[in-house]
């Protein structure tokens, strides 16, 4: 039955043999063509051929490399020669890093962090690197250097504004001697500079108040402002000036309003009066109402007018 099972016709056997000859042909040019792509591929035959330069000269193969043998664990560390030389750790690459002495993984590291957006702006922030121990950063400090385009951009207008309070000082009279004292309704801001203890921001601030006000009618009122320097009121007197006031019966809510010492509820209340009784005589007046205090009436005498 066997027999029979595997007999064929003669025909039939020169068509078989002429299959498997088709057959082994194809596999046989498969087998040329891959060997051939191989040997020919600039690429293939770089990753074939590949190897390393150790710190000593030597070259070590692409299998000795990724076999960890003793060649490739020398291009990392045995084998070595570490260099010091100036460097950024925000622009030097993996062969600047390694040349320095650091290890592969440590340099993964500052490429990650780098590609995160992080910036080395001083040196101690490269101290940071996982795995530097004090030793080494020690050596590479002295060669870190850092460019200016990495620095904060805040760092522009503290140098810009460090050298203006510079320029300002620079030009800023000479100050007041005990006893000498300046008139404090009509100095500008440079004189005022030149009482002990004010600079170009409480200059500032006390012409800016005096404008509001209408006037200094007493020098004590420069307590208003929060922090100011209380023993700078002993280089400063009040002239016999007019004071600019406000006429309590004329003035609308909005200009009763731009006094320092009127607010909304005061104003409110003087316009209110004004509606009931046509005319305000006095401050007193309005005594009755609790946004007008004894304190207040006294406060605001010398900036109104009937």
């Amino acid at each position: 039955m066997l027999r029979e099972f595997f007999y064929f016709q003669r025909s039939d056997r020169k068509v078989l043999i002429v299959l498997l000859l088709l057959l082994g042909g194809v596999m046989a040019l498969f087998y040329f063509l891959g060997r051939q792509s191989v040997t020919s591929s600039p690429v293939a035959a770089d990753s074939l051929q590949q190897s390393y330069r150790t710190a000593d000269g030597r070259f070590v193969p692409h299998s000795s490399y990724h076999n960890n043998s003793p060649a490739a664990t020398s291009y990392y560390v045995e084998g070595r020669r570490v260099e010091r030389f100036a460097f950024d750790p925000n622009t030097a690459d993996s062969t600047q890093l390694l040349r320095l002495g650091l290890r592969p993984w440590q340099i993964r590291n500052i490429y990650k962090y780098r590609a995160k957006g992080g910036v080395y702006r001083k040196k101690e922030d490269f101290a940071r690197l996982y795995g530097l121990d004090v030793k080494t950063f020690r050596e590479l400090e002295p060669y870190i250097q850092i460019s200016p385009d990495y620095q904060a951009a805040a760092t522009l207008y503290n140098n810009t504004r460090a050298r203006e309070e510079k320029d300002t000082l620079a030009a800023t009279p000479r100050k007041l001697n005990a006893g000498e004292t300046i008139a404090l309704n009509s100095a500008d801001t440079t004189l005022l500079q030149r009482i002990p203890g004010i600079g170009s921001y409480w200059s500032r601030r006390i012409v800016s108040y005096r404008e509001l006000l209408g006037g200094f009618h007493n020098r004590e009122q420069l307590k208003d402002l929060e922090g100011f320097p209380i023993d700078a009121l002993a280089y400063m007197h009040i002239e016999n000036t007019a004071l600019r006031k406000v006429n309590v019966n004329t003035a609308t809510l909005r200009q009763l309003q731009q006094h320092p010492y009127i607010n909304f509820h005061r104003a409110k209340a003087i316009v209110d009066y004004r509606r009931l009784y046509r005319q305000i005589n006095s401050l007193n007046d309005l005594k009755l109402n609790r946004d007008f205090p004894p304190e207040i009436i006294l406060r605001l005498e010398p900036y109104v007018e009937y």
